[in-house]
């Protein structure tokens, strides 16, 4: 395979421009560390942006893998997450100094010029060591394909779920008799939720946390309405826009009426203020081992299906191979190996609240013990929710930094809702005209030259 012809300021408007030019070095690669791979061990370089609880959860990972294969000597290297990571990444499989395995958020793999940036899984490689297509959710596994190729290995899935007090929901007799919160069927019945809950605050107490002028949870959580009510971006051949104004009227009507009526207050801290008493927060499963940690029982579920059809927006952290102009032998069939084994020993990882892609982790005892995760990872796993597949979505992708804020402005009053659709709609048109900087072609031209 030849070296991707991709050049530097391509590589920096890809990534929206965000890093400055002494992030570009590769000291993750240096060439000092490289001794600790010499002798007969061979060497597996690991990039990843996991920091914090999963930061230390990945690292037990890798330290239980290296304790069972001690003739690889994996060198991992945690870098800045978001934008400046896919910059870095990009740049070193340009520069044919890519790692031999890493991790990308699996919205981000339609960008990320599959087959020049990124090279394919070999499946019957995989299965070797134990990971096969069936021990997978079908969509989640089909969305890291691209012209009839696996290039996102999935790990996890991570969702957007409503967390709720059971002191104040039981005090406002919500929960059942399991102790947990019926999911609210309609807007009407989630409303009412809030109305009983608000009784039992004192007066300054928010009554949910919606994160309502943060540009990326504001396009998380319209996706997943938007998928309840069954709306569509784009026609399957990316030549036209589907988007429903209509439809996105309503869900930000919805959003909307949670400030106006007083549930909701805007540029609260909403981890801190669930801690404190406020009996409802949207977040994402990353909060579990935050709330774990402190003294307040509480349940979390995906988002309401106030809409009808239960749907809760998902992403995934999935294992890439970063493309090498001579990828293969051991280092390459370790990369699998290191892979495989983070897919396959889940239970851990799921400490952080992530839903564990390879499904026979659900049968774990030392998982199903987990709480709150046995309370939202099936019902999640079934029903996600995710971003278009198209070249600018994905986590901190441009969708969302395009969007977003237009779902903010109506939350917060600036914009009318159905103003609001209507400049949603208009930004999606502009996005599919665009052309991808990491391979000068729009989304239709992709998937055309896919099918060539």
């Amino acid at each position: 395979m030849g070296q991707p012809g991709l050049n530097r300021r391509q590589l920096l408007a890809a990534a929206g421009g965000v890093a400055v030019a002494g992030s570009f070095g590769f000291a993750a690669l240096g060439s000092g560390a490289d001794a600790l791979a010499a002798g007969d061990r061979t060497r597996v370089r690991y990039w990843n942006l996991f920091q914090g609880g999963d930061g230390a959860n990945q690292v037990a990972m890798v330290d239980a893998f290296r304790a069972e294969h001690p003739d690889i000597a994996v060198k991992d290297a945690t870098l800045t997450w978001g934008n400046p990571y896919y910059t870095k990444l990009a740049m070193a499989a340009a520069g044919n100094r890519a790692p031999e395995l890493a991790v990308m958020h699996q919205g981000r793999i339609p960008g990320f010029a599959p087959g020049r940036l990124l090279d394919p899984w070999d499946t019957g490689l995989l299965a070797e060591y134990g990971v096969r297509e069936a021990d997978f959710n079908p969509v989640l596994w089909q969305r890291g394909v691209v012209d009839g190729e696996l290039y996102a290995l999935p790990l996890d899935i991570h969702v957007q779920l409503s967390f709720y007090r059971k002191d104040v929901c039981e005090r406002a007799g919500l929960l059942d008799a399991d102790g947990r919160l019926p999911a609210a069927t309609s807007p009407d019945d989630w409303f009412a939720v809030l109305k009983a809950a608000r009784r039992q605050l004192k007066d300054g107490v928010q009554t949910l946390g919606l994160h309502a002028n943060d540009q990326n949870f504001c396009w998380w959580f319209f996706v997943a309405f938007y998928q309840q009510l069954g709306g569509t971006y784009f026609t399957d051949d990316h030549t036209d826009v589907t988007f429903d104004t209509d439809k996105a009227t309503e869900i930000l009507e919805f959003f909307r009426k949670h400030i106006t009526d007083g549930y909701v207050t805007v540029g609260a801290t909403d981890g801190e203020a669930f801690l404190a008493g406020s009996p409802f927060t949207w977040e994402g499963n990353w909060s579990v081992p935050y709330f774990n940690s402190q003294k307040v029982e509480y349940g979390a579920q995906p988002l309401p299906p106030v809409f009808g059809k239960p749907a809760t927006h998902a992403e995934s952290h999935s294992f890439i191979l970063p493309h090498q102009a001579g990828r293969g032998g051991a280092a390459n069939e370790d990369a699998y190996r290191l892979a495989a084994y983070m897919v396959t020993h889940a239970t851990t990882w799921a400490n952080g609240g992530h839903v564990p892609a390879y499904l026979p982790t659900f049968e774990d005892p030392a998982y199903l013990k987990l709480a709150p995760q046995n309370e939202y990872s099936r019902p999640a796993m079934d029903h996600p929710a995710t971003e278009p597949h198209i070249w600018f979505a994905g986590s901190t992708g441009i969708l969302a930094q395009r969007v977003g804020p237009i779902v903010a402005a109506s939350n917060l009053g600036s914009a009318k809702p159905d103003a609001a659709a209507r400049r949603m709609k208009a930004a999606l048109e502009q996005l599919l005209a665009a052309k991808n900087p990491m391979d000068g072609l729009t989304a239709a031209q992709e998937l055309k030259g896919a099918g060539a």
